[in-house]
């Protein structure tokens, strides 16, 4: 941090309303006339590349470059920069920031690309350079990763309010002729206590401009946080509790007509006929388009549309995927797993003698899981409005990448980047699912068609059937305990590995030998992103095997993983956190169990204990315990919500979450075959937060779910003596 280089420095505007514009300048030259039309109110302020901004009324408005969709990242990042800067919280303003190259994050892109990676001070500007350049070529203004806080928060916000601060201060220094070291900051007010001179931030705003740039402002240490750290109100919930807040789907432009739309069943295949005469004849049709890959009718409402698109009658070409089913994937899985064998497959992590190890292990235990395919299934739907007239295009919708939405849009009008405007709005929900632009492609190719501004929404079924699935796998392990019960061997082969490189691996647990490969499966569906990624697989595998092993050992769970830890303090403090939270070894009604899990993730430590009830039909949950070490909680009320919904949507995941594939197509439709989490079902939820290294921050959107299916599948075990090696729990009679 603070690393700043002539091609990464910090830079100051001042508007001329006389407000104080500061930024990151990613480089000289920048085309800043570009976004001042996009941020400013009119000729009376000038921008440069803004992160934050002082008006004439004293207002600081934090320019967030990411969107939010529910996790309170526009808060918590606003406190960041807030807090640096000694701005009054109650005066602070949020605006996100368009969809620009301005606003890509070399940060993301520094964690993304090269997430351990130490240079010397002499080539760091030439590797910050080429870190940005990159991060620009992938469109990295990006939300996603829990990487808001951690890489945004602690690289940009942070930074430019600090340096905020220093201009403002050495402005009025410069104003009153005396030290700046004797003047201090408080509530958006500059102080000078032996004069008793006072004056807020505006007063100093145009002659803040023309200070020396700070290269290095200094940061606090959080004996001096007055923002972050405290749980502040999200600044979203007002108006998404009066009705005012708008998403994507609320877009509303003149003249604007309704799309429904169909895609082939099967991934890969093309329209190769259609009879839409019914279509034709129906109310409030205006017209009905053969896209190649997809049918679409335009009509007046989108329920006119819908109906007319049900009408039609339309043939696929044959793809490889036909014919193609559930058990034939896992066959296939099966069978590049015993092609590999004990020795085969892409070797990610070895450590020790892993023929050793088993060779001298008293005990060995061997296990195979299995998880589904899994949809997003957001509330929200997919949708996009696109305009598409006079060599421009106009594009509404949520989405997480903006950029990467305006180049596709830009790509489906066939325009320049330029020519085109994105107009990103909440999202609601997108847990991965809104980083990938087939909707937005989808709508612009529409209206470029008709000529009309059109609103395209999904249907429930179509979202379903034609998602980015979060891949289904299989991951099978070995592990050897010597004589007195403790992991002396790990070994693990699984399928697939996408995000991120460390789900497998275990470098928290002290196992002398371990070893971890995997092998590559083609298939014809389309991944994506799904909820903490591949953790969401491999937090189920390592937690339930590690159980097993404990189990083979003759240990408690919780006693098995206290050994396992021992070496790492920092992690074993969440562990007995959590266990001491639950009454760890308490008495239980009969027919209930207690299940313990430990998933670092996204650069935080979770560990989860779960209560399940067992005397009923079904498992019922009825109580989750969380311990959460993320270096530094900004919001302590934002981070516990978001290990709330990560338990909601790991748990619906773990109870009921199945895409099953037949003849290549996906099975499920809407929610009563996909169905989700209910408010009855809920279990109540306890958090304890830690702060455990305050230079090193972690991420809360994600880690809160990868403990939660081995938490509860470990409790069933403790309650029924069943293990429950393959997702979901609903696919198992208890009985």
């Amino acid at each position: 941090m603070g690393k700043w280089s002539r091609r990464a420095f910090i830079g100051a505007g001042v508007a001329a309303g006389g407000a104080l514009v500061v930024g990151i300048a990613v480089r000289p030259g920048n085309p800043i006339d570009g976004l001042s039309p996009l941020l400013t109110d009119g000729e009376n302020e000038q921008l440069l590349n803004a992160w934050v901004k002082v008006d004439t009324d004293n207002i600081v408005t934090a320019v967030i470059p990411h969107v939010e969709m529910g996790q309170g990242v526009y808060t918590a990042l606003a406190q960041m920069l807030a807090d640096e800067m000694d701005a009054d919280w109650s005066k602070v303003q949020i605006l996100e920031a368009p969809a620009d190259m301005q606003y890509v994050s070399d940060s993301i892109g520094r964690d993304f690309l090269f997430p351990n990676l130490q240079v010397p001070a002499l080539i760091e500007p030439t590797v910050a350079g080429g870190i940005l350049e990159l991060a620009q070529a992938m469109g990295l203004q990006f939300t996603g990763g829990s990487y808001s806080v951690r890489a945004t928060g602690q690289r940009a916000m942070r930074t430019a309010g600090a340096a905020a601060r220093e201009m403002l201060v050495a402005a009025a220094a410069s104003e009153w002729q005396v030290p700046a070291a004797e003047i201090t900051t408080a509530d958006s007010m500059i102080i000078h206590a032996e004069s008793g001179k006072s004056e807020p931030f505006a007063t100093f705003a145009r002659a803040a401009a023309e200070q020396s740039l700070p290269a290095k402002p200094k940061l606090k240490s959080p004996e001096n946080y007055k923002i972050m750290g405290q749980p502040k109100a999200r600044h979203d919930i007002p108006e998404k509790v009066d009705g005012s807040a708008v998403f994507g789907i609320d877009a509303d432009v003149p003249g604007m007509k309704y799309a429904a739309v169909k895609a082939p069943p099967v991934i890969g295949a093309t329209i190769e006929s259609m009879d839409a005469t019914t279509a034709k004849t129906m109310p409030g049709v205006l017209q009905i388009l053969n896209m190649g890959d997809f049918v679409a009718v335009v009509a007046d409402g989108y329920w006119q549309a819908q109906q007319a698109l049900g009408t039609i009658d339309t043939r696929y070409s044959k793809t490889e995927g036909d014919g193609l089913d559930q058990d034939a994937i896992f066959a296939r899985y099966a069978s590049h797993l015993d092609e590999a064998g004990e020795d085969g497959g892409d070797m990610q992590t070895e450590a020790g003698d892993i023929t050793k190890g088993f060779t001298e292990a008293a005990t060995k235990v061997e296990a195979e899981y299995k998880v589904p395919f899994l949809a997003h299934a957001t509330m929200e739907p997919m949708n996009c409005t696109a305009w598409v007239r006079d060599g421009k295009c106009d594009v509404w919708s949520g989405h997480q990448a903006p950029v990467n939405a305006r180049q596709a849009a830009a790509d489906a009008a066939g325009l320049p980047f330029e020519d085109v405007t994105y107009h990103n709005a909440y999202l609601g929900g997108g847990f991965g699912r809104r980083s990938d632009s087939d909707a937005i492609i989808m709508a612009t190719r529409i209206a470029k068609a008709t000529g009309y501004p059109v609103k395209m929404i999904w249907s429930r079924e179509e979202d379903t059937a034609q998602d980015h699935y979060r891949p289904s796998a299989t991951s099978r392990f070995r592990g050897g305990l010597d004589k007195d019960g403790k992991a002396v061997s790990w070994d693990n082969i699984h399928t697939h590995l996408f995000d991120p490189a460390d789900a497998p691996t275990i470098p928290h647990y002290n196992i002398a030998s371990h070893r971890i490969r995997k092998v590559d499966v083609s298939m014809h569906l389309r991944f994506g992103p799904w909820r903490s990624v591949d953790h969401s697989q491999h937090g189920f595998f390592i937690e339930s095997f590690v159980d097993e092993m404990a189990h083979a050992a003759g240990k408690d769970g919780y006693a098995f993983r206290r050994e396992l830890l021992a070496k790492s303090p920092r992690h074993l403090k969440v562990l007995d956190t959590a266990a001491k939270m639950s009454g760890w070894g308490s008495a239980l009604p009969e027919k209930h169990g207690r299940g313990i899990a430990f998933v670092p993730s996204f650069g935080s430590i979770v560990a989860q204990v779960a209560e399940v009830d067992m005397s009923g039909p079904k498992p019922r949950v009825t109580k989750v315990y969380v311990a959460a070490d993320p270096g530094f909680v900004v919001n302590p009320d934002g981070f516990t919500a978001q290990m709330e919904s990560g338990i909601v949507y790991g748990l619906t995941a773990a109870l009921y979450g199945d895409i099953t594939i037949k003849d290549g197509a996906v099975q499920q439709s809407n929610f009563h075959d996909y169905p989700m989490l209910r408010i009855d079902e809920m279990p109540e939820v306890e958090v304890t937060l830690i702060n455990g290294d305050h230079e090193r921050l972690g991420g809360g959107g994600e880690p809160g779910l990868p403990p939660i299916a081995p938490a509860v599948t470990n409790a069933i075990f403790a309650a029924t003596g069943t293990r429950v090696r393959e997702l979901p729990i609903a696919k198992h009679d208890f009985a």
